[in-house]
Order: C-alpha cells, then structure tokens, then sequence
C-alpha cells in the first residue's frame, strides 16, 4: 500500500480511536509538599495508569468510565486509594500527598539518657556478649555497665552508681519487672555483684536519666533485663571455676525451652593461695539454683518463669582506728526470686503484658555479741498495653501494685521495729511520630503509698529529630520520684518522696560498625533524707536536703577501624552537690568523682582462636570528711586506676578456658578513710584506709558444653 495512504488513513481515523477515552492527569507531594516522582498510579483492578515525573505530575488515558477507584502507591510511602468519576475526555485529580510509611528501621529514636544492648534494636551501645568478654566486669553485668558514660566505679562497693546518686536510685528489672534485693549482700567494704548470671538475657536497656514513664522509684537510672524467648538448643554446660563451679542444663524445642543450673562458689581456697589485706575469718561462699521456663503458644504469646534461690555467708575481724579490740562481723543470707509473666501481640495492634514477681531477703548480722537480723520482702505486680493506633501514633499505659516489708529485729533484747506498704501505680506514656525525623513521647506516672499516705504525680516528655541518616539529636526531661531506703524508712514510716528534675541533651552518631554520643545534663534534688549521728547509726530521719548534678558524657566505640578490633572509650564529667544524711551543707558526694574515664579493647586473633582483653578505668579521686581539719568533705584520695587483662581461647569449638586478672599493675587504690570517733591525745583523730581485699584478682574459667552436635559452646546462649 503506498505510504501516502496509510499517513491519511492514519490521520484520518485517529479522532475515532481515541473516541470514548479520558485523559487522567495530576500531580503527587510528599507531606512537606515536595514534588514525588516515580509514584505509580492506576486505576485498580487495569492496567491504565503512569508513573509520576520529577515534577510530581502524571497523565494517562483510560476507556474505562464511570466510578473507578484510583490508586497511588510508592515504596516507603502509605498507599492512598480513592474513588474518582470518570466522565468526559479529561480528569483532573485534586494535588494528592503521600504519608510516609514509619517504621522501626527508618524512624528516629528518642537516645536521650539511654542505652541498649541487645541484639534486635538498630540503636544499641553494648550487645549481650560485650557484658561477659569486658575484662573487669568479671562475668558481672553491673561491672560492665560501669565503663559506659554516666558512671562511677566505686570499688569498695560494686553496685551501679549514676550521675552523682546513690546506687539505691538506680532501679533494676527483669522483664519489666522490679528485682528487691537484687545485689548480694555484703558486709565491710567488701564489694558485692548482682545475683543474676548474664547468659539468662537476650538484651538490656539501660537509662541514665529521663527514662520512661512505665519506670519508677528511681531518682537516678533504670536498668531493665530482658530475659531469651528460646534456648536454642538442648545442652548441657559445666563450669569450672577458680572460685567454685556449677552445671546447667537446658531441654529445647520449637514450642518451649527450660533450663535448670546449680552453682556453688568458696573463696577459701583462692584466698589459701592469694594474701588478703582483709581479716578474713571465713572466706566468701555461696550456693544457688535456678530455673528459667519459656513457652510459645500455638495462636501467639509467650510465657516465661524466672525462679532463684541461694545462700551465702562471711565472716570477718575489723578493727576500728585508735582501737585494740578486733570487732568479729559474722553474716548469713539467704534470697529467693520468683517471677512469671506472659505477653501476646495481637492483629489489631494491641500488646499485652502481664505478670508477677517476688523477692525474699534474709540477713543475719552478728557483731560481736549483737544479732541483728533484717527480712525485707517485695511484690510486684503488673499488667501494661500497647496500642498501635497507627504508625505515627502509639500508647503504653498500665497498672501497678506493689507489696513492700521490712523488719529489724534483735532477738537477744525483745527488739522488733518494721513495716508494710502497699504502692499502687498507674502510667500512660504516647509516642507520636510526626514523621520520620521527628518524634515526640509524652507521659505521665501517678503513684500512692498507704504508709505515709502520700500521693504524687511524675510529669515526662521527650523528643528527637534526626539530622541525617545516620546522626539525631534528642531531649528528655520530667520529674522523678523514690520513697526512702528501708533502714531508714522503718526509722520514720513517715518519711516522703524524695524528688529529682532531669534535664538531657544528647547527640547520637551511628554508622557501620561506630557509634558516638555526646551528652549533657542537668538533675535538681529535693526533699533528700537527713540524719543525726552516723551513716551505720542514723537518728531522727526527715526530709530537707537538697542538691544538683551537672555534666557531660562522651562515649566512643569503633569495630571497623582496626582488623579484628573492637574498642570504646568513654569520658564522662559529673558535678554533683547534695546536702544529704549527716552532711549540714551541700558537698560533693563520696561515691561522685569528676571525671571518669574508661577504655575497652578487644582483639581477635583467630590463628590461635582467642580473644584478648584489655580495660583501663580511672577516676580522680574520692571525696571524704578528715576531723583532723575544718569542714565536710574537705579531702580527696588520689586517684582510682584500674588495669584489667582477659584472655579467652577456644581449643575446640564446644570448650573455652578463659582467665582474666583485675588491676593488673596492683595500683594501691583507696576509696577513702575511716576515722576514730574520738581524739587521742594529741588531739587528732586516727584514721585507717578503706582499700580493697587484695591489689589483685585473679580469675580462670573452663566451660565446656555438651550437645548432639558438639559444635556448641556457651557463646551461644548470648
């Protein structure tokens, strides 16, 4: 055919094949009315439809007529689909915008005072494994805590001390759940650990300050443990330890997972080949079992069992300054945890938590001739929801009740003073994401104790804003409440809150294998306990004292910089006064250096299948009260260094010997000094240096795993 008629025809019949179409055009913005290109938009159930340009507009023809539903669909983005009459030969579309999709991988999130290691979260500073492979932490999980910013190591103790307070302020949970007791008990300057082994946890989150408000009783932190869904596996894992050694064993299917261990540890022979520089008339001991349920449920859920019981003891001689007489101090404990909570995730977008714990402490003090012995017993209970309203909207409010004991009593002369409170709770906290870079969390916390029928309400808030794809700054502030420790309680059942105001900024920088945060802070304290007399004998307890702490923390942790390195570094600058117990004006706070440092190494060396350790901690120094001289707090030790090693080898893949040594240049650290009550003489007032146990400890550990496969070993279960 000659081409002259097929252009004609072409021409000619071209008003007739578009006879009966429409011409569908608009444009698509994103919440900030910013032009989205590549938006594919078409009529449901066609396959009519473009996609947007760079401009955001789009265009297309349809022979479909009448009502249609239109859709506009971009990854990242929340579909919008809406109902257009399609009539004449053009449709133009209203300008539509797209709802960015938020979700737990793109979204900013609130950094602000906290910290968490676990495995699942994309913002985490330690994982589960850090805990047991830092050289000083010794196994311990406070004592890695303690080379994370906002930290001191206060060394005669061994608790968790946060930002200028106390270690009573810092809270300690498993599984949302509050632990009474949660520190063995010790006695002297003897440093005690937490009772629980690090291998039970699938991750930790730890706050410094402006924590959540389904969190209470705590003026300084929360460090709250999260316990494994499933083992893994069925095995078995001996220990064999330096101190002592024990066995666990664990049966593991798809549906449910339960591991049963017994431990038993005895510083006798240790301390046989190490010299004390305490008087140790009996060694350290201790013994303990546990059990650890979880049970998955066919239509969703989980529920787990925490149960533990143990028993220890030591005896040792003191003898006070400017005194002869060695004072005999004999203590026996015995402490008992039980918890069991359940949690399901539903298709409607509510999350429901329920469960109870209960812990039991006894001691029995004997000095010399006096038998004190102190119960103290707490329960916990809980039921919590989360509903996702959307992805920009989310609430978690629930319901607490506690039941807390206490009692002193000496039994020698008819002596008995105690007492029971009941502690009801209630929490809503909202997160609401105004979009991918911003979020803001609201709460609030009520509380009411029937003893000193006080009631009171915790205000919080909090908010980020992601800079870049891998920076955000946040700020977290609110007020925080915690009713006096129990010695001091059962003393004046009176006694009210004592209260703190935090305030943090912070900036979180987080790329492929570094992480860096630099934080500020402010917290007020009012309504501190004072006292007459001493800290072991305090008289007419009341409210009044006061204070604040200020400062900065800078943390760093790099594991792509060197070859099979990973390391972090911390700094962190606290000034913190307080007019607090005996003091008459605000002083520094013994257990409050400065300035902390701290830095962890880790180096893989996988010719010879180990790991070697290296950790440094250092402080400027305690504060302490000499009589010798005018005013409170009016010295300052010299400063705290500390040199740790670890050495971890992997002879076969289901065996680990691991040995590690604190303080390894044997620093003669002092944490301060205990004074005679009295003045000889001369006039002065003697003194005698609280130091540690020995300038060293040593520590070597074989754990071998037994399972089917024998390719096992204990790291799994981290």
């Amino acid at each position: 055919m000659d081409r002259r008629i097929i252009l004609y025809l072409f021409f000619f019949l071209s008003p007739f094949l578009a006879f009966g179409q429409t011409q569908i055009s608009g444009r698509v913005f994103d919440e900030q009315g910013e032009p989205l290109p590549g938006v594919n938009v078409f009529i449901k159930n066609s396959y009519d439809g473009a996609t947007s340009l760079g401009d955001g507009s789009f265009e297309f023809l349809t022979s479909l007529a009448g009502e249609q539903s239109l859709v506009l669909r971009l990854l990242g983005f929340h579909e919008v689909e809406l109902t257009v009459q399609v009539l004449g030969d053009s449709l133009n579309v209203p300008d539509q915008f797209l709802r960015e999709a938020i979700t737990e991988m793109n979204a900013v999130t609130i950094s602000a005072g906290a910290m968490e290691a676990s495995d699942e979260k994309k913002s985490v500073i330690l994982r589960p494994l850090d805990i047991v492979t830092t050289p000083s932490a010794m196994g311990d999980i406070v004592g890695a805590f303690q080379t994370l910013p906002g930290t001191s190591t206060v060394g005669n103790d061994g608790r968790l001390f946060v930002r200028g307070g106390d270690a009573s302020e810092v809270g300690i949970y498993i599984d949302g759940l509050r632990v009474g007791n949660a520190y063995g008990t010790t006695a002297g300057n003897v440093p005690t650990r937490t009772r629980f082994n690090p291998n039970l946890f699938k991750g930790t989150f730890f706050s410094t300050g402006g924590y959540s408000a389904e969190y209470g009783q705590a003026l300084s932190s929360t460090l709250a443990l999260n316990t494994k869904d499933l083992s893994l596996r069925s095995q078995g894992d001996v220990s064999l330890m330096s101190v002592g050694g024990g066995y666990s064993h664990t049966w593991a299917n798809e549906k449910q997972s339960l591991t049963a261990s017994v431990n038993y540890f005895d510083l006798k022979p240790y301390q046989g080949l190490i010299k004390q520089d305490f008087d140790f008339k009996r060694a350290p001991w201790g013994r303990d079992a546990e059990l650890a349920l979880q049970k998955k449920f066919s239509k969703g859920g989980i529920w787990k069992v925490l149960a533990r019981t143990e028993a220890g003891g030591m005896k040792l001689g003191e003898q006070s300054p400017g005194e002869t007489l060695v004072q005999s101090i004999d203590l026996r404990n015995r402490y008992s945890f039980i918890q069991s909570n359940w949690r399901k995730s539903f298709e409607s977008g509510w999350t429901i938590f329920g469960g109870a714990a209960l812990s039991d402490n006894s001691d029995q003090l004997n000095l010399d001739s006096l038998n004190l012995n102190r119960e103290n017993f707490l329960f916990h209970s809980k039921f919590s929801a989360i509903h996702d309203f959307s992805d920009r909207l989310s609430v978690n409010s629930g319901l607490e009740y506690f039941v807390h004991r206490y009692g002193e009593s000496r039994s020698q002369h008819n002596q008995l003073r105690n007492f029971d409170d009941g502690q009801l709770f209630a929490f809503t906290e909202w997160d609401y994401y105004l979009s991918k870079n911003w979020v803001l969390r609201s709460g609030i916390r009520w509380g009411n104790s029937s003893l000193n029928q006080e009631t009171w309400l915790d205000p919080r808030v909090s908010l980020a804003f992601r800079l870049s794809e891998q920076s955000q700054v946040s700020l977290a502030g609110g007020s925080f409440s915690q009713l006096p420790v129990d010695n001091l309680r059962v003393l004046n059942p009176q006694l009210k809150n004592l209260e703190s105001n935090h305030l943090i900024l912070n900036y979180l920088l987080q790329t492929k294998g570094l992480t860096f945060r630099a934080e500020t802070f402010y917290k007020s304290y009012e309504e501190l306990i004072l006292f007459e007399g001493y800290p072991q004998f305090p008289m007419n307890p009341r409210n009044g004292g006061k204070g604040f702490a200020r400062g900065v923390d800078i943390f760093l942790r790099d594991r792509k910089s060197l070859k099979n390195t990973d390391y972090w570094i911390t700094y962190s600058f606290v000034d913190s006064k307080r007019q607090f117990d005996q003091f008459q004006t605000q002083v520094q706070p013994g257990f409050a250096p400065k300035h902390n440092f701290s830095v962890v190494v880790k180096h893989f060396v996988t010719d010879i299948k180990s790991q070697m350790g290296m950790s440094f901690s250092w402080n400027d120094g305690f504060p302490y009260t000499d009589p010798n001289f005018h005013g409170e707090m009016n010295r300052k030790t010299k400063s705290f260094q500390n040199l740790s090693l670890s050495w971890s080898y992997l002879p076969r893949q289901n065996l680990i010997i691991h040995g590690a040594v604190s303080n390894a240049l044997g620093a003669e650290n002092v944490f301060g000094y205990q004074f005679s009550p009295n003045a000889d003489e001369s006039g002065n007032f003697d003194s005698k240096a609280i130091g540690q146990p020995a300038p060293r400890f040593f520590f070597l550990g074989v754990f071998l795993t037994l399972s089917k496969d024998k390719t096992a070993n204990q790291l799994n279960n981290l």
